[in-house]
């Protein structure tokens, strides 16, 4: 990457960042038949995360920013139960170009690391593996790249294609955290599950997975005692999870505080696993999520919250 390029990447980031109060004031709200409930998009486009679909190559087109207004780009994406493979193919930039680094956005508008792109006489192409599922693309000059919003530095960004939902952008906070527990933010709506009712006996409480996940048994065994209550989750067929995926069991406050009670990972050698924990919440609800990385908070879409078996 010349300096001369750099240097324009950073003044066009600085007069977008001028142009525009702040990444919350400036969204719309759209309503989509597909998801059926609001979805936050920023108006400048600058925010189009999606779901890809699995067995289904999706062909998505990479916005340039105002300093190379001549590059073009498309990538390709094909998600599969093995992971997610990420074509690039970029052409039309400066020719003293030497390199990006491309990201894949979540949600949270947390960046995950790809990988370098090399250019050699304005064209650059790379292939990519990464095993999440709800992401944007940025091709940044910045090789640490720690959050992205609309001030963000970039050379390409992706648009949404047509036909998908954006999906809504999670806005999470990490302050007043209480005994090893996160706040997050009301995209988590889990119901309280009446422990004190339990009586110190233990109650078994059900999930019914569904989409991906249809047909995956699972099963929490909940014991108060001695001011703490013990948690064991079992799982069946454990081969409905996409590999080296973590599936992350939290307890979630009334407060909106969560911890994380275990997890357990899909190697592809075992169908049945098991999660083992304990809280000294007085009550509190039980939610899944299926994550790429090791958290320390949910980030990724909920799979089911849990209920009482009558």
């Amino acid at each position: 990457m010349s300096r001369k390029l750099r240097n324009s990447l950073l003044a066009s980031a600085a007069l977008l960042a001028f142009g525009v109060t702040s990444f919350a004031q400036e969204t719309t709200t759209t309503t989509t038949t597909t998801m059926k409930k609001d979805v936050v998009v920023n108006s400048d486009g600058s925010y189009s995360v999606i779901e890809y679909p699995v067995n289904k190559e999706v062909t998505v087109n990479l916005l340039p920013s105002t300093a190379i207004a001549g590059g073009k780009g498309v990538a390709r994406i094909a998600r599969s139960a093995n992971g997610t493979k990420v074509y690039f193919d970029v052409n039309g930039v400066p020719s003293d170009m030497s390199n990006v680094y491309a990201y894949a956005i979540d949600p949270s508008g947390t960046p995950t690391l790809l990988g370098p792109i090399n250019f050699a006489n304005g064209v650059g192409k790379a292939e990519f593996t990464t095993p999440m599922n709800q992401f944007m693309l940025v091709l940044s000059p910045e090789q640490n790249l720690s959050s992205w919003d609309n001030s963000a530095t970039y050379a390409f960004r992706s648009d949404a294609p047509q036909g998908f939902a954006i999906v809504p952008r999670r806005i999470t906070s990490t302050t007043k955290a209480v005994a090893g527990a996160t706040e997050v933010g009301s995209a988590y709506d889990v119901p309280m599950l009446g422990v004190p009712k339990f009586n110190g006996k233990t109650t078994e409480v059900r999930v019914k997975f569904s989409g991906d996940l249809a047909g995956l048994d699972g099963k929490a065994y909940l014991k108060p005692e001695g001011g703490k209550t013990s948690i064991k989750m079992r799982f069946g067929d454990m081969r409905k999870v996409p590999t080296n995926k973590r599936f992350i069991l939290w307890a979630s406050g009334s407060d909106g505080t969560f911890t994380k009670i275990g997890q357990v990972v899909n190697s592809g050698s075992r169908d049945e696993a098991e999660i083992r924990g304990e809280t000294a919440m007085n009550d509190f609800g039980l939610l899944l999520t299926l994550e790429d990385v090791e958290v320390d908070r949910p980030t990724s879409r909920t799979w089911s919250a849990f209920t009482v078996n009558p």
